[in-house]
């Protein structure tokens, strides 16, 4: 995949600047709920208003479901920081062991391990490691520097739906029940455009769940594990 001379000289950079502390070990912030948002329990946050997003630049992608998960290159963990085993598990750390040595010390990448079915069941996946976002240090890095990161790691992004102003009505519409990789679709993320520091997380992120998102009262983990379906594309 060719990369743009100045993502290149980034990664090139980052490299020459990397010292040998470890990265913190931060477990992934807690996402709001948008107000309209029927999927939120008694347990999620929700936001009592979006004033905070007019007239801001936004992007918004489809919300994924699977396992929140962040990789580095000195550890790979889920949002859950806990060591539980797991098939989908394996997966994702023999994957992380191929690409481990490309990561840069302290970026942080963060992305959706949909190796296993959770509720839904994905057809046509391009990846079982999909990107929603990049952070390092104490800050999240803007959408267009993830994108660049996902371009140089040769990693997939979750689906851009809309970037533009925000738009309470047209957001809105952006549900529509079916995923770009096959399946029905949980929801969607909005977040700011531009970097933002990891303590104002709950200020820049916010998510749309589907009603009645999950329908079973047996965790994922303990189901037989079913495998999700990835899209074979023939060279032309």
């Amino acid at each position: 995949m060719e990369l743009s001379i100045r993502v290149a000289q980034r990664y090139s950079d980052r490299i020459k600047q990397a010292d040998e502390e470890s990265p913190e070990k931060i477990k992934y912030p807690r996402t709001p709920h948008l107000p309209w948002s029927p999927g939120f329990t008694l347990d999620d946050v929700n936001l009592k208003n979006v004033e905070h997003l007019i007239d801001t630049d936004i992007i918004v992608t489809e919300k994924l479901d699977g396992e929140n998960t962040t990789i580095t290159l000195d550890y790979t963990h889920a949002r859950s920081l806990d060591s539980r085993d797991h098939p989908s598990r394996h997966w994702l750390k023999n994957m992380w062991m191929q690409k481990r040595h490309e990561l840069p010390k302290g970026l942080r990448i963060h992305g959706e391990n949909l190796y296993a079915k959770h509720s839904i069941k994905y057809e046509e996946l391009p990846s079982y490691f999909i990107v929603f976002a990049v952070s390092e240090g104490a800050n999240f890095k803007s959408w267009d520097e993830t994108v660049e990161w996902c371009q140089l790691l040769d990693f997939k992004h979750a689906p851009v739906l809309y970037r533009g102003k925000f738009n309470e009505k047209f957001i809105k519409d952006l549900y529509t029940g079916k995923s770009k990789f096959g399946g029905d679709q949980e929801g969607y993320v909005v977040r700011k455009a531009g970097g933002f520091p990891i303590a104002d997380f709950g200020k820049n992120v916010a998510k749309f769940v589907r009603k009645g998102h999950v329908q079973t009262d047996q965790h994922w983990m303990t189901q037989k594990m079913e495998v999700n379906k990835l899209v074979i594309k023939v060279p032309e």
